[in-house]
């Protein structure tokens, strides 16, 4: 990697951090392991990080207890759990939270290192083009104002339906998945929010049918890709 991103761990086990090290340094990442939230803490407001792996139970203060710090820093601080507990409720804290992803230990490196790619593209994405227009076919989008545009009709869209939209702008030509856009827009993937994903997603696709080289294509039960000619 030409420009390199920075990864902060917060994992007390000395064998798992230096794992962990090992994996994101073979993946060209600079990492910097902590064993304990305060000194995750420390570290996370002397440097500049793009993403931090945290373990829920540390000792002292929780990666939860943590987390709400780091929020309280920067809402948008990208964040993944890793935890050895598999109770529901803690999952359910994690993304109240505001945590990008949650992994049960074990887990399996390849997607690991997906889970973390993934969170790192959403929010290099959202910094880039938070406030874009995008041209999406004969449609222009305006993220910023919730508009889409073609030719004189100007459409007012929700903000849900514009962060849908964005996100898949962002990833144009590429599979989105479903559980990406759950958590990084809703904050939890769960069956009702799912339902809700759906109605967007068909919303979207009617918005967009005037243009037949627009196309929003769903990958039933993986994600969507939004297709359209790059100017």
């Amino acid at each position: 990697m030409t420009d390199k991103r920075r990864i902060l761990i917060v994992e007390d086990s000395l064998p798992e951090g230096a794992m962990l090290l090992d994996i994101l340094e073979d993946e060209g990442y600079e990492v910097n392991h902590v064993l304990d939230a305060e000194l995750g803490l420390k570290a996370y407001r002397e440097d500049a990080y793009d993403l931090i792996l945290l373990d829920v139970m540390l000792p002292g203060k929780d990666g939860f207890q943590m987390a709400k710090q780091i929020k309280a820093l920067n809402q948008d601080a990208p964040i993944i759990f890793l935890t050895a507990r598999t109770l529901k409720s803690d999952e359910i804290q994690g993304f109240t939270l505001g945590a990008d992803d949650y992994l049960t230990k074990p887990y399996d490196r390849e997607l690991l290192i997906w889970r973390i790619k993934a969170v790192l593209k959403r929010h290099s994405g959202v910094e880039i083009d938070l406030s874009g227009t995008y041209q999406i076919g004969s449609y222009l989008f305006d993220y910023k104002n919730l508009t889409l545009t073609r030719m004189e009709e100007v459409r007012r869209i929700t903000k849900r339906e514009a962060d849908v939209l964005h996100m898949l702008c962002i990833n144009a030509g590429e599979l989105v998945k479903r559980e990406d856009l759950l958590l990084s827009i809703w904050g939890i993937n769960d069956y009702f929010n799912g339902r809700s994903l759906d109605v967007f997603i068909t919303k979207l696709r009617k918005y967009l049918k005037e243009d037949p080289e627009v196309v929003l294509i769903n990958i039933h039960g993986v994600g969507f890709e939004l297709r359209y000619p790059k100017q």
